[in-house]
């Protein structure tokens, strides 16, 4: 099997927002389909915290991407037509430099002395990739989740920078409920002998935090009407329960324990910290003398989408609504979808059919 991931070098230094600067930075990233000959048809997705750029699976790596069923010839968003560009968020762990890539300066890994992150670190890293790739002005940006929130610091440093925007389960600014998970999260992989101020190994490494930190995350994805109806009160049968007191009863006690064991070693603690903390420091009012609507009014579309699903808890429709009604402000044609999807915040992973019906419809416009 091929890899398909493709790497950007980053102009260096590269200057971060809050101060620092990164030296051999880069990118990865994957591409579909084909930049047309005027070079209009680029198409460039920011993704939630932790997938990597593989959205999709291509003729390099036919693995299934995460956003499979909704990227390729013929489907929701077709690469017949859009050249789609999926970016590895500055920071991450997936290839882009972040906290566990090497410091060129001391050759061991940055670890916490990778400099302060912010969305608009990863914005404007993707923004000098899409300039790199001669893309005067892209023609749809589609960020979901943290890369909802990545694409309005795009569109806020760049106002003038793309055609259409389609904006997923995201917010102008993280609210105190988001914030106040994030922060256990961030606690418990802190907490964690094992983390050790960020100096960790794969023999010594801060399992029972990330955990923790990756099971708050599953249960805040998703709603409390989805685990009712999927687990109900179902126990485990006594040949699955842990023997340890107070151990694992219930079939959604199980349920977190495999999507914990699944992630935690597939992300850096360090790296999930960083990009944790980017999220809660983003606010889009900072562009607007402290008002959400001023600052989205700065910018300059033609076309938005807009869709919330209204069993989110962690990034709720009103915060669509209120990205909705800026970006109208703006004077863009902008159009809100509230979705009734079970799935909560997870949803636009999951419920395809609904939210790739919304996005081909959209897109079928521009």
């Amino acid at each position: 099997m091929g890899d398909a991931r493709r790497y950007f070098d980053l102009p260096t230094p590269f200057a971060m927002k809050r101060g620092g600067q990164l030296h051999g930075a880069r990118l990865a990233y994957e591409t579909w389909g084909e930049l047309d000959a005027a070079r209009a048809n680029a198409l460039l997705i920011f993704t939630g915290l932790s997938p990597s750029a593989h959205a999709a699976s291509n003729a390099q790596d036919p693995t299934p991407g995460w956003w499979e069923e909704m990227i390729g010839p013929g489907k929701y968003v077709d690469t017949r037509r859009w050249f789609v560009i999926c970016v590895n968020t500055l920071g991450s762990c997936k290839g882009s430099t972040g906290a566990a890539s090497i410091d060129p300066a001391s050759g061991q890994p940055y670890r916490l002395s990778f400099p302060e992150l912010t969305l608009e670190d990863a914005a404007e890293a993707a923004h000098a990739l899409v300039e790199g790739l001669g893309i005067e002005k892209l023609a749809c940006l589609l960020g979901n989740s943290m890369g909802g929130m990545t694409a309005l610091a795009y569109l806020s440093l760049h106002p003038d920078a793309v055609r259409a925007h389609i904006s997923i389960s995201t917010a102008p600014q993280a609210q105190p409920f988001a914030i106040a998970i994030r922060s256990l999260q961030r606690e418990a992989i802190r907490l964690d002998p094992q983390w050790n101020n960020g100096d960790y190994s794969d023999e010594r490494y801060p399992e029972a935090g990330m955990s923790i930190a990756r099971k708050l995350g599953v249960i805040t994805y998703r709603s409390a009407m989805e685990w009712v109806g999927r687990f109900a009160r179902i126990r485990l049968e006594s040949d699955q329960r842990e023997e340890e007191p107070f151990g694992a009863e219930f079939q959604i006690e199980s349920y977190l324990i495999g999507h914990a064991r699944r992630f935690v070693r597939n992300f850096d603690p360090n790296s999930y910290l960083y990009l944790s903390r980017a999220s809660d420091w983003f606010d889009v009012a900072e562009y607007g003398q402290g008002s959400v609507s001023a600052a989205l009014a700065r910018i300059r579309l033609e076309r938005a989408l807009v869709i919330g699903v209204e069993t989110d808890i962690l990034f709720p429709l009103s915060q669509q609504q209120e990205i909705a009604d800026g970006l109208r402000g703006a004077g863009a044609a902008v159009e809100f979808v509230a979705l009734d999807s079970p799935q909560g915040h997870d949803a636009f992973l999951v419920d395809i059919a609904r939210f790739g019906a919304a996005i081909a419809q959209f897109l079928a416009r521009l």
